[in-house]
């Protein structure tokens, strides 16, 4: 689903131009319409129609490689890449925790690039470099997070996510086991949220990420929606900040990719909604193209400082589209040649 997302919103990006797609041995050797039926709404890209599927390996005819592979082949595959020279932008969780590869939302932690010069000197050899963008949850999570974080601290947060079918890939999960039904576990999610997080909003010093200094709690659950991850928050506050100060830096909120204009950069990355009932996955998810997180029932809480409901398109801010963005950073600030 992330692939396919991937060619989706490549099809006419101003940037880059897809000039090879590779996946598993099943596909290898067929043509992408005869290896792949098209899962996402309108018509496969005719440009990839007839484009035969390669293996995961360099050598590939292509300047930079987005990879959205399963965990259990990503590190090798991607790695491969990396030595061969070949920038590499992964979706993948391979790679994330490890201690000189950015795991980057451009809106949050953009100074983070700054890990690749130490990437560079640990991988002998390496003439690429590996950039992540987080689990699809914690990218709705940490954008929530970064400017009360910035503003006024956060001490504590517990999350509650409620995630999208497609989040599941393709067939995913059985009809029989989500309809009427919820299922409260994903494997290995909880612990992406709540280790990725102290990552992402963690400080560039000496040459290394120190993590936030915040405690991050999360439950996860399947839920019988198709796109759209929602997350219930609470948050403890370091300094205290009256309701219209927190509303305001979250729907104030910008960064370098609205400054530098990049294509994929919602104008507004945080869309802050005063209606009772908002957000719903239905009505919220395409917000910014995809790619805005819409935060709405903001409100004191009497346990924690703060609670409030967090949604984002998980295969687009969540994945494919957050990849690109920040690809499209790699590229505005000369990292990528033009």
């Amino acid at each position: 689903m992330v692939g396919q997302r991937f060619i989706q919103l490549l099809e006419n990006h101003p940037q880059f131009k897809i000039t090879a797609l590779a996946a598993s041995d099943r596909s290898q050797g067929k043509s992408f319409q005869e290896a792949c039926t098209w899962r996402l709404a309108g018509e496969m890209p005719a440009f990839v129609k007839t484009m035969v599927v390669e293996s995961p390996q360099p050598p590939l005819d292509c300047e930079l490689v987005f990879s959205s592979l399963p965990g259990d082949i990503a590190r090798e595959s991607e790695g491969s890449f990396a030595t061969a020279g070949y920038p590499v932008i992964s979706n993948s969780s391979a790679y994330r925790m490890d201690a000189d590869v950015p795991l980057l939302i451009p809106e949050v932690n953009h100074e983070h690039l700054a890990l690749l010069d130490r990437q560079r000197t640990n991988r002998d050899g390496a003439k690429g470099f590996i950039v992540t963008n987080p689990n699809c949850s914690t990218i709705m999570l940490a954008l929530a997070l970064a400017p009360l974080h910035q503003k006024f601290g956060v001490k504590s947060v517990v999350a509650t996510t409620m995630q999208a079918l497609s989040g599941a890939g393709y067939p995913g999960v059985a009809s029989l086991a989500i309809s009427d039904n919820v299922l409260p576990f994903i494997d290995g999610e909880e612990a992406k949220m709540e280790e990725e997080t102290l990552k992402i909003l963690g400080e560039f010093v000496s040459d290394k990420i120190q993590d936030a200094a915040m405690d991050v709690s999360a439950q996860c659950h399947r839920v019988n929606v198709s796109d759209g991850h929602l997350a219930a928050v609470r948050v403890k506050l370091v300094r205290p900040a009256a309701i219209d100060e927190v509303s305001e830096a979250l729907a104030s909120f910008t960064s370098l990719p609205q400054e530098l204009k990049l294509h994929s950069a919602p104008e507004y990355p945080i869309i802050v909604r005063e209606e009772s009932d908002r957000p719903q996955p239905r009505q919220d998810r395409d917000a910014g193209k995809g790619m805005s997180v819409t935060i709405g029932r903001l409100f004191p809480d009497r346990v924690m400082d703060y609670r409030f409901v967090a949604l984002s398109h998980n295969t687009i801010r969540g994945a494919a589209g957050a990849a690109i963005l920040n690809a499209e950073l790699l590229v505005a600030t000369g990292i990528l040649d033009k």
